[in-house]
């Protein structure tokens, strides 16, 4: 009865005719439109690869042929002479932001106040932005007891509102007592330099006045914790044994990373100061002063360790700040950078091509769109080709490149590609929430620190936690919503397909799984 009523309603000849049409539809659209996509992708995927051989290139040079921060920029020893009270040291400021930093408000005040420098001629300011009272007066005797041992040290808080930790910092150099600095290293709560940072850096400040920034390299005290933390340090890795070196070595230009790094006051001050504008207010200081003509040194053995985020609602929040605040930085720098005078044209298309739109944009559409979307699809619409090379030998030479930075950790390189496009999907939404100036582009959440959390009161939080809340903080649906669609594709291509892509789309549903349900990283229940 049901056959003969469908018949009525849609008869026989119809039927055909509407499959046929449907057809042809899936001809004219999908097909065209998937193949425009695939070139798309593999335009930027030729784009991430010459980016990456190019500062490889740059790496190899610069190590062969010896050229040394000491190489290329005059460094003298500054000598202690008790007699002239250690004139010949200049003032420098030591600056730590913090908020809320319960766990490891300790650590940078103490390696601030053991290092090694003439304590009249150093000056440590801890600014505080914690909004928690017993917090603050923690961290305000912490101050009170390094002050009582001879440091000079300030616990100043906020006497305006606003800016985050630009606002922060701006207010800090606002301070009659820090006019005769000359220089000022910032260090984040969590950072802790060697006694010998300052005598290590400022030589080459004092000796080279065009040099406005010294970066240290990050190391971390945790990068072993768990598998997040060791994804984590082989992306920093890379990031600062290439894409920093790289960048001083050829432009003596690169992205302030906001900590470990000292500057020359008054390269601050012709820039135009601390500016809150976007959510990478360390960016861009660098980029403004970079226009103005000033110089940056990356010194890759000069090493401060810091602690990662071995959360993964951590490391999310401050993966969407580091997406998102470049991205909405380049829209609002572009024309600035185009015509600027004061910097030659290689270096102009140096900064808005290679530092801003392959590396904070490009390189996060490609991830996402053309290994989680664009090479799924595929294999659903056999009519698309995607050539071999850019499915496996370019992506292959860019992964291989990636791992340079961290050979300790080259087993899980494979994993780490997976993760990464686990990730790339969070990084194109904060790129695109930033290019638009959308709701979340100025989001700031504080990375949270554990320190001694994890050993001291976890399983004091997960016997309070409910199941609702633990269903909350470990569940990502939208990362389960991917997985399920890679699990289709993969069950097609291996019914169906010919490229034998199963085998990568399955080991991806896997990642997005693990991810999805919350096993990666430590886990620290909200209470």
């Amino acid at each position: 009865m049901g056959e003969i009523y469908g018949k009525i309603l849609i008869p026989e000849s119809y039927s055909s005719e509407i499959a046929g049409q449907i057809g042809v539809m899936w001809e004219l659209m999908t097909v065209p439109l998937l193949t425009i996509c695939v070139y798309i992708c593999l335009a930027m995927s030729v784009m991430v690869f010459i980016e990456r051989v190019y500062m490889g290139a740059v790496i190899l040079v610069v190590k062969l042929l010896g050229k040394k921060p000491q190489n290329r920029y005059k460094w003298e020893a500054i000598k202690d002479d008790s007699e002239e009270a250690n004139a010949a040291f200049p003032m420098v400021l030591v600056q730590i932001p913090m908020c809320n930093e319960k766990e490891v408000y300790k650590i940078s005040i103490g390696a601030a106040s053991n290092l090694s420098w003439p304590s009249h001629r150093l000056l440590i300011q801890v600014l505080d932005d914690s909004t928690d009272l017993v917090i603050k007066d923690m961290i305000e005797k912490e101050c009170l007891r390094w002050g009582s041992k001879g440091v000079n040290i300030r616990y100043q808080i906020r006497e305006r509102q606003g800016g985050y930790k630009a606002g922060l910092l701006k207010q800090g150099l606002e301070h009659d007592y820090v006019k005769e600095c000359e220089y000022v290293a910032i260090f984040d709560s969590d950072f802790r330099p060697e006694p010998d940072f300052l005598r290590r850096s400022v030589p080459f400040l004092i000796h080279n006045p065009e040099l406005a920034l010294i970066q240290a390299r990050w190391r971390f005290v945790n990068a072993d914790e768990c598998l997040l933390t060791r994804m984590q340090e082989m992306s920093f890795d890379y990031h600062f044994m290439i894409e920093q070196e790289a960048g001083s070595a050829t432009h003596a230009f690169f992205g302030f990373n906001g900590t470990g790094g000292i500057w020359r006051i008054a390269a601050i001050n012709d820039a135009g100061g601390w500016n809150d504008r976007t959510t990478v207010e360390d960016m861009d200081l660098a980029v403004r002063a970079g226009l103005k003509g000033w110089k940056f040194l990356y010194l890759g053995d000069l090493q401060v360790y810091s602690e990662l985020p071995s959360t993964f609602k951590a490391f999310r929040l401050q993966q969407h700040r580091w997406a998102s605040g470049p991205a909405n930085l380049f829209r609002k720098t572009i024309m600035g950078i185009a015509t600027n005078k004061k910097i030659s044209l290689y270096k102009k298309l140096y900064v808005m091509y290679s530092f801003f739109l392959v590396r904070k944009v490009i390189v996060h559409f490609f991830t996402f769109f053309f290994y989680c979307v664009i090479l799924p699809l595929s294999v659903l619409v056999p009519q698309v080709y995607v050539p071999i090379w850019g499915a496996i030998y370019l992506p292959s030479v860019i992964t291989t490149l990636n791992s340079v930075g961290t050979p300790r950790s080259f087993h899980l390189l494979f994993y780490w590609v997976l993760f990464e496009n686990v990730m790339s999907f969070h990084r194109t939404k904060a790129t695109v929430i930033g290019l638009l100036e959308a709701k979340r582009a100025n989001e700031w959440v504080v990375t949270e620190k554990l320190g001694d959390k994890l050993n001291n009161k976890g399983g004091k939080s997960k016997r309070s936690l409910s199941l609702g809340k633990l269903v909350g903080d470990r569940i990502q649906v939208q990362e389960l919503g991917l997985a399920m669609f890679l699990f289709v594709c993969g069950c097609y291509d291996f019914l169906y397909g010919k490229d034998n892509y199963f085998v990568y789309l399955f080991l991806q549903v896997i990642t997005f799984t693990v991810v999805g349900f919350g096993y990666i990283g430590t886990f620290i229940p909200t209470p």
